[in-house]
C-alpha cells in the first residue's frame, strides 16, 4: 500500500462506558475507604471504652476476700500473672523465684554467724510469694524453736484476723459482716498487738478461723495454710512439732500475701495496708533523715504536721508501688517481747537502724536484743531482709523508679496497660524491666548486673573470712581468762561487724539495689572483724587451751529475761 492509501479509522468506545467504569472504581474505593476508617473508629472506641472501664465485676470482693480467686473473676488480666508466681525459675544469685536450697550448705559460715539463733538451723533461699506462708510453716525455725505469730504479718494475708481479733479486744461485733464492711484502722491496729504477743501456732490458729469469703471452697489457689501448726511443749523445745491429726498442709483458708493486701476491694486503689509499715513510715516521717525519693514525705515536713504522716492520705501513687513492697521487704524487729516494729525513728541508714536498736529498751527495761551469740554470748541484732532500705540509697530510688516498675513492669494487654502481678527478679524479664529505660542490649544489662552482684558475692565471703577469724579470737581469749570489762568493747565489735554483715546477706538484691552502699558496709564489717580479732589475740595466753566455753542451744526468739550484766 502506498503512503496515500486511505487509514481504516479506529473504533472509539462510547464516553459514557468509560466514565460508568471510573464512577464504579472510585465507589469501590470509597465503600473501602469508609468500610477502613469505620472500623478503626470502632477499634479505637471499643479500646477508648475497654480502658475506661478495665474490668467488670461480676464477683463482690470485700474485707474479708483474702482469697484471691474472686478477684480473679473481676480482674483476670492481672490474676493470671499473679498465678505464675508459683512457677519456679532461678537467676545466678537466687533471685525472688529462686529454688529452695539451703544457704547453711551452700554457705557454711551462716551457722557461725546465728550460732545460738535458730536461723542456724534451717536457712534457705526465698521462693515466690506463692509458697510465703507454706515455706514459713514447715521451716524447722517454727517446727523445732519456739516462733512468734508477729511473724504472720507479712507472710499471710492476716489483716481481716487482726481486724477481728482488734474487734473483740475492744468488745465490739466482730462476725463475717463486721469484718468485711469496713477496714476499721483502729481495730486492726489493736488485733496486731494482739497476735504480736501469742506464739506462732496460737496465731496461725487464728488466722485460720477468720473466714477467707469463700465459704465451704476446699482447694486453695497456692499452697499452705490448711493444717494447723501444732504448738511446742515448753520441756521439748528441741524437739521437732507432732504432725496434725488431720488436714492437708497444701490447701486451706488461709492465703499467702494476695490481693486485699496491696488493694482496696471497693476501688482497687493500691494502698498500704500493713500496721508496721504505717507506724515505721510516721516515724521515719518524723526523723531528719533526707529521703529526696520519698517527696511526699519531704511536702509533708514542710507542712503544719498536725497528724502523722500516712501514706493512704499524703503519698503518690508511684510512691506507693514502692510502699506496698516495703510493708514486708524490710528490715523489723519481730519477736513476742515487743509488738513488731520497723527500725527508723532515725531514718533508714544501716547506721541510723543500728543507732535506733543500741539506744531502745524492751517494755521490762532490758536492753534491746534479737539474740545473745552461742559461741561467745555476744549481744546481737539480726537483720531481716532490708530489701527497701538499701534500694533507698541506691540510684534507682533516687531516679524515681519503684519497685513495682522493676519487679512488676508494665506490659500491654488490648487497649490496656497493667501492671505484671508475676513478681520476680527482673533479669527474668529484662525487656520489660530494664530497656524501657536502658536503651542497650539486653546481653550488656546483664554483664552489668552479674557483674555487680559477683563483687558483692565476693567481698561477702571475705567479709566472712574475717567474721570468722574473729569469732576464733574471741573465744581463745575468752578460754584464757580475759576479764569480762575487757572482753565488752571486743563483744561490741563483734556486734557491728555481724550487724553488717547480716545486712548485706540478707538483702535479696545481692548488692544491685545499691551497689555502693552494699561495698562500704561489707568494708565496715571486715574493719570491724579485724579490730576484735586483734584486740581479741593480745588477750590469749602464748598457747591457748581449747575453746571449752559450751555453745548455747538455739534460742527460738529473743529471750524474755534480760541478759546478765
Amino acid at each position: 500500500m502506498t503512503s496515500d492509501s486511505p487509514q481504516t479509522p479506529a473504533v472509539e468506545k462510547p464516553r459514557s462506558s468509560r466514565g460508568w467504569y471510573l464512577a464504579a472504581a472510585l465507589f469501590a474505593a470509597v465503600v473501602v475507604a469508609t468500610f477502613g476508617v469505620t472500623a478503626l473508629l470502632v477499634t479505637i472506641f471499643e479500646h477508648r471504652q475497654e480502658s475506661r472501664q478495665p474490668f467488670v465485676r461480676v464477683v463482690e470482693v470485700n474485707e474479708i476476700s483474702t482469697d484471691p480467686v474472686p478477684w480473679g473473676a473481676n480482674w483476670p488480666t492481672q490474676f493470671e500473672t499473679y498465678r505464675r508466681t508459683v512457677d519456679d525459675s532461678e537467676t545466678v544469685h537466687g533471685g525472688s523465684s529462686a529454688m529452695p536450697a539451703s544457704k547453711l550448705e551452700e554457705h557454711p559460715w551462716l551457722k557461725r554467724l546465728y550460732a545460738g539463733y535458730a536461723f542456724s538451723i534451717d536457712y534457705r533461699e526465698a521462693r515466690g510469694h506463692a509458697y510465703m506462708l507454706l515455706d514459713q510453716e514447715v521451716t524447722e525455725r517454727v517446727t523445732k524453736r519456739p516462733q512468734s505469730g508477729a511473724c504472720l504479718h507479712c507472710h499471710a494475708s492476716i489483716i481481716p484476723t487482726y481486724r477481728r481479733l482488734g474487734l473483740e479486744a475492744l468488745g465490739e461485733p466482730a462476725d463475717e459482716k463486721a469484718l468485711a464492711g469496713d477496714f476499721n484502722w483502729a481495730a486492726v491496729m489493736k488485733g496486731f498487738e494482739v497476735a504480736g504477743k501469742l506464739d506462732y501456732a496460737a496465731a496461725h490458729t487464728e488466722l485460720l478461723k477468720t473466714p477467707d469469703g469463700t465459704p465451704g471452697e476446699s482447694l486453695a489457689l497456692f499452697p499452705g495454710g490448711a493444717a494447723p501448726v501444732m504448738a511446742l511443749e515448753p520441756d521439748k523445745a528441741s524437739q521437732p512439732a507432732k504432725p496434725p491429726a488431720s488436714g492437708d498442709p497444701h490447701v486451706g483458708d488461709a492465703h499467702p500475701v494476695g490481693c486485699i493486701d496491696c488493694h482496696d476491694p471497693t476501688s482497687m486503689q493500691i494502698r498500704v495496708t500493713r500496721p508496721g509499715f504505717i507506724k515505721g513510715i510516721a516515724a521515719l516521717a518524723a526523723s531528719d533523715d533526707s529521703v529526696p525519693h520519698l517527696p511526699s514525705i519531704e511536702r509533708w515536713r514542710k507542712g503544719n504536721r498536725t497528724t502523722p504522716y500516712d501514706p493512704n492520705v499524703h503519698a503518690s501513687r508511684q510512691e506507693l508501688r514502692s510502699y506496698v513492697c516495703g510493708q514486708c521487704h524490710v528490715e523489723y524487729y519481730c519477736a513476742s517481747k515487743e509488738t513488731l516494729f520497723f527500725p527508723w525513728n532515725k531514718g533508714l541508714k544501716i547506721e541510723q537502724i543500728e543507732a535506733t536498736y543500741n539506744e531502745h529498751l524492751f517494755p521490762d527495761g532490758s536492753k534491746f536484743l534479737d539474740f545473745k551469740h552461742g559461741e561467745t554470748g555476744a549481744p546481737a541484732f539480726k537483720a531481716q531482709h532490708p530489701e527497701f532500705e538499701m534500694w533507698s540509697q541506691g540510684i534507682h530510688a533516687r531516679s524515681g523508679v519503684s519497685c513495682a516498675d522493676c519487679h512488676m513492669p508494665y506490659e500491654r494487654q488490648g487497649a490496656m496497660k497493667v501492671s505484671s502481678h508475676w513478681v520476680r527478679s527482673p533479669l527474668l524479664n529484662i525487656n520489660r524491666a530494664c530497656q524501657v529505660c536502658h536503651n542497650v542490649p539486653e546481653a550488656e544489662l546483664l554483664d552489668k548486673v552479674q557483674t555487680i552482684q559477683k563483687r558483692t558475692a565476693s567481698q561477702l565471703e571475705r567479709a566472712a573470712v574475717a567474721m570468722t577469724d574473729m569469732l576464733d579470737a574471741i573465744r581463745e581469749a575468752q578460754s584464757a581468762g580475759a576479764p569480762e570489762e575487757v572482753m565488752a568493747p571486743i563483744l561490741e565489735l563483734q556486734k557491728q561487724a555481724m550487724w553488717r554483715l547480716d545486712f548485706v546477706s540478707s538483702e535479696n538484691s545481692n548488692g544491685f539495689h545499691a551497689d555502693q552502699e552494699s561495698m562500704r558496709i561489707l568494708g565496715e564489717s571486715i574493719d570491724f572483724s579485724r579490730q576484735a580479732q586483734a584486740m581479741a589475740l593480745k588477750q590469749r595466753t602464748p598457747l591457748p587451751p581449747s575453746a571449752e566455753r559450751p555453745v548455747e542451744p538455739v534460742q527460738g526468739i529473743t529471750p524474755r529475761e534480760a541478759p546478765a550484766p
